[in-house]
């Protein structure tokens, strides 16, 4: 699997994650789910094959950047 680092873009924080194949990309989809709403707050994303792509920001907070995005992706970082 391979990663870029979370980044700002378009005021979201975004990251792409590369996968072997598309069942290990929507295998960590569902473990990202669990998360998401163990927490209460869920990413925007999409996937194609092998690759997700996750944008986060917080819809209660006018699409800001918040903690609560910091959080989730400092969880989701630990999955990998």
């Amino acid at each position: 699997m391979s990663t870029t680092a979370w980044t700002e873009e378009g005021g979201k924080l975004c990251r792409d994650f590369t996968f072997k194949d598309f069942s290990q990309a929507f295998a960590f989809m569902t473990r990202v789910a669990f998360l998401a709403e163990k927490q209460n707050h869920h990413p925007d994303w999409s996937n194609v094959y092998n690759t997700v792509h996750m944008a986060l920001n917080t819809h209660d907070a006018g699409g800001a950047i918040t903690e609560k995005d910091h959080r989730l992706a400092a969880a989701i970082d630990k999955l990998l």
